[in-house]
């Protein structure tokens, strides 16, 4: 009784989580899930306590992808009071979250450009990008869409 009570549980959950990204519930299944292969690049650089960022998002498909979310982590605590783009939004003084856009199967998503301030001024900061969310699509080849970059403040472009 009490091993079914946790996989009731544990269905519970996953559909829980499922849903509340912004997704609808599933079956599970190869045929439930399309597949699409999102990727993120661009360059970052550190300067004087100044963190610039350009992000450009793609789809290499097979499938659709009408929305998805990209997380930007950082090693060093970011200045308070900055203003986002509206597509971004503050998760805490190291993480920033940006939707995409829409990202149809083999074309690029608009780019995303940040000019933040670090809180003091770091001689170098570790920035992991990766996607979050893709509106249920499943990725099968995940490692363009991940990238950790160690930045010095030197003010030259680190490529991603």
């Amino acid at each position: 009784m009490c091993a079914m009570r946790k996989a009731l549980l544990g269905a519970a959950l996953v559909a829980a989580v499922v849903v509340g990204a912004g997704g609808t519930a599933r079956a599970a299944g190869p045929e439930a899930a399309p597949e699409a292969d999102l990727a993120h690049h661009g360059h970052v650089s550190l300067w004087d306590g100044r963190l610039g960022l350009r992000l450009v998002s793609e789809n290499h498909g097979p499938a659709h992808v009408s929305q998805a979310t990209v997380r930007l982590g950082f090693s060093h605590p970011l200045a308070g009071g900055q203003r986002l783009p509206a597509a971004c939004l503050w998760v805490s003084d190291r993480i920033i979250a940006c939707r995409t856009g829409e990202l149809r199967a083999a074309g690029a998503a608009g780019e995303l450009t940040l000019d933040l301030r670090a809180a003091g001024s770091p001689d170098e900061m570790t920035v992991d990008i990766g996607t979050v969310w893709s509106d249920g699509a499943a990725d099968r080849h995940p490692g363009n869409d991940r990238h950790r970059v160690l930045v010095l403040a030197t003010g030259d472009p680190y490529v991603f």
